[in-house]
């Protein structure tokens, strides 16, 4: 299974290029994690554009989950629940980041699901690293791996 994460922004900083190497690196190959970074819409511009970026780079097949603050709110280990059922479908997923005004209309219109990472406000580069910790914690709880702790 592949898991593309598609997000607006370029050019992070060190330490999300770390964190995002790092989780990714742990997982193992039969759950493959890829980044697509898209380009920063100039300020003031609609999202509009940087959402048919994303749509573009999605593939035919491909489910869609959007990060989104109104979407659905997954507990870690209802995220494993929902991982698991990913690997079972043998589909494979794009994950959108929005940037700082979020995802396009058409971007969520598209989303197979829209997930919640939390209420709060969280700055792109937090998300990339927060979500890839997130995905190596449900793998883990999947596999019996002790490092996630209830």
């Amino acid at each position: 299974m592949r898991i593309s994460v598609i997000a607006v922004g370029t050019r992070m900083p060190a330490w999300v290029e770390q964190g995002i190497t790092e989780y990714t690196k742990r997982l193992p190959r039969e759950l493959k994690l890829v980044w697509r970074e898209i380009p920063l819409a100039k300020r003031g511009q609609d999202v509009a554009a940087e959402g048919e970026q994303m749509l573009r780079a999605i593939p035919d097949a491909e489910r869609v989950v959007a990060l989104d603050v109104k979407g659905k709110r997954l507990s870690t280990e209802k995220l494993a629940g929902q991982l698991s059922a990913w690997q079972m479908s043998g589909d494979n997923y794009s994950i959108l980041i929005g940037g700082p005004d979020g995802l396009s209309p058409a971007c969520l219109a598209r989303a197979d699901l829209c997930w919640s990472l939390s209420d709060l406000t969280l700055p792109h580069p937090l998300v990339r690293v927060l979500l890839a910790e997130q995905l190596y914690r449900a793998w883990t709880i999947t596999v019996n791996h002790p490092y996630h702790r209830a």
